[in-house]
């Protein structure tokens, strides 16, 4: 987008030139910061996920990976236009979440398969495609919300609909034919496959990775090609890149275990192994590896980042936009905690399901921070009773409804609230970022840390203590490093961040 080109206004009101010659809102960290601080975001997120699964469970790590970047990155901006970027990151990175990856996972290192190399590899591969899929997306939209690049929500309705039907063309071409009655499954197939084990009763699972790179691309191209955004071609890239290597890396810690269990007989390695969750350990390496990618991804490309002006506000109408919101938090609801058949295939598919949530995010006052905040939370939470209350019955169903759900969506509820009033006063987005990061950071810690059974390290051990001292360790370092970074700017002021904001000459 050119200095000068026009910005359509959302209520048909004439348009207005948004110049993006210098970027104030930027401030410069040191490449170890983003890595360091969204290692710890996606390790303890994505490892929190595999609690709660699927594009919901996502949607943890891209919250908590998106904060810490959009904190680091861009103090001075406009609250609203950064958390516009927070939420599309987050939305998006649920979209990988309508792939089926336990079979592949298990190409790698059930016991059937150990020490098969060709299966190895083929599931190593398989990750690797998922993973950057998965995380490509997040890439990309995360890159959309800081490239200075005004998206309509017309555009986005109907680039959301080629996604969609992209998606459907894929699937077509990469993922059939499928038909294992006959055996007969896609030539690019990364599931239980006879081809590893010749006569097995295998239930292969249809699989979708295909329609997603289509969609994938197709986003890519867009944003990249047409609307020229390189901040969110190039950091599609990079999130793709941490995907492709996390998922694999990840799952290459899992498969050493499983094919090496000698080595965890005798020794050191002995008295860890009945307290290891190595499927657990698989999902933290991977969510720190494409956090840590991620970070350095957009350090590289800090001279692109220019948040658009706070004066890029949306008129709709509050109580249209409150409607929308509500009718998708019941789609959360339903999609997660009911089965209505009208529905499922719907909300079983997360670029459906993410249509009106980009759109909303795009054009609303409200929807960035309830996407941030309490959107996120709410399956979540209600994953959490469930698990609890009905399923453990570890506390009774009003205490479960009290301690899980209703308590934590006041909280963060207010939350979001508070970061919306901020942004309307003003505020600048390093103040309402550090204060919701933290919010967020421990609500999910909170919430894993029950649904572990509370795994104190100094009682008897369980397979969940080592991972749940690893998010104690990573809620503790974002805590310590963004109020140390939060101070820091105070003590400077925020002049001495604006003489380190990057000039951006018109279409650079």
């Amino acid at each position: 987008m050119r200095e000068e080109d026009p910005v359509d206004g959302v209520d048909g009101t004439a348009p207005t030139a948004v110049p993006l010659r210098v970027n104030e809102a930027m401030a410069v960290p040191s490449w170890w910061q983003p890595v360091v601080l969204a290692a710890m975001a996606g390790g303890m997120g994505w490892g929190i996920r595999g609690q709660y699964g699927h594009e919901s469970g996502a949607m943890i790590a891209g919250v908590l990976v998106s904060l810490v970047l959009v904190f680091l990155f861009c103090p001075n901006a406009a609250a609203l236009p950064a958390f516009r970027a927070i939420a599309w990151g987050t939305v998006a990175i649920g979209f990988g979440g309508s792939m089926t990856y336990g079979q592949t996972v298990g190409l790698t290192h059930d016991a059937e398969l150990v020490g098969h190399w060709g299966a190895l590899r083929w599931g190593l591969l398989g990750l690797a495609i998922k993973g950057g899929i998965w995380i490509g997306f997040a890439g990309v939209f995360l890159g959309m919300g800081l490239g200075g690049v005004h998206y309509r929500a017309r555009e986005l309705f109907v680039l959301m609909s080629v996604a969609l039907g992209l998606f459907f063309l894929g699937t077509q071409l990469l993922n059939q034919p499928f038909d294992p009655g006959q055996q007969i499954l896609p030539r690019l197939y990364f599931s239980d496959d006879w081809r590893w084990e010749p006569g097995a009763a295998l239930k292969p699972r249809r699989e979708c990775w295909g329609g997603l790179l289509f969609a994938l691309v197709g986003v890519i191209s867009y944003a990249g090609v047409i609307r020229k955004d390189r901040l969110a071609r190039n950091l599609a890239y990079w999130a793709f890149l941490g995907g492709a290597i996390g998922f694999p890396l990840g799952q290459s810690v899992q498969a050493f275990h499983a094919w090496n269990r000698e080595l965890f007989q005798s020794g050191f390695l002995s008295r860890i192994e009945p307290h290891m969750n190595w499927w657990n350990m698989m999902e933290t390496t991977f969510g720190a590896v494409f956090g840590a990618v991620l970070g350095f991804g957009l350090w590289m490309n800090r001279k692109r980042i220019a948040v658009r002006p706070s004066s890029d506000e949306s008129t709709m109408k509050p109580a249209i936009e409150w409607c929308l919101i509500v009718i998708y938090a019941l789609l959360l609801i339903s999609g997660e905690f009911y089965s209505f058949r009208s529905i499922e295939r719907f909300t079983d598919l997360g670029l459906a399901m993410g249509l009106l949530p980009i759109i909303g995010i795009a054009v609303g006052r409200w929807w960035p921070f309830m996407i941030v905040l309490p959107l996120t939370a709410l399956p979540i939470a209600g994953k959490t009773l469930r698990q609890l209350g009905y399923g453990e019955h570890q506390v009774s169903i009003l205490a479960g409804w009290v301690l899980y759900v209703a308590v934590p969506l006041i909280l963060i509820g207010a939350g979001a609230l508070w970061c919306a009033a901020r942004s309307r006063a003003g505020e600048r987005t390093g103040v309402v970022t550090e204060r919701a990061l933290l919010i967020a950071v421990w609500l999910y810690f909170g919430l894993n840390y029950a649904f572990f059974r509370f795994p104190w390290p100094w009682v008897e051990w369980t397979s969940r203590t080592p991972n749940g001292i690893i998010f104690s360790i990573c809620a503790i370092g974002i805590t310590i490093g963004v109020l140390w970074i939060g101070s820091a700017r105070k003590g400077q002021g925020s002049t001495e961040f604006r003489s380190n904001a990057v000039t951006r000459k018109p279409g650079e």
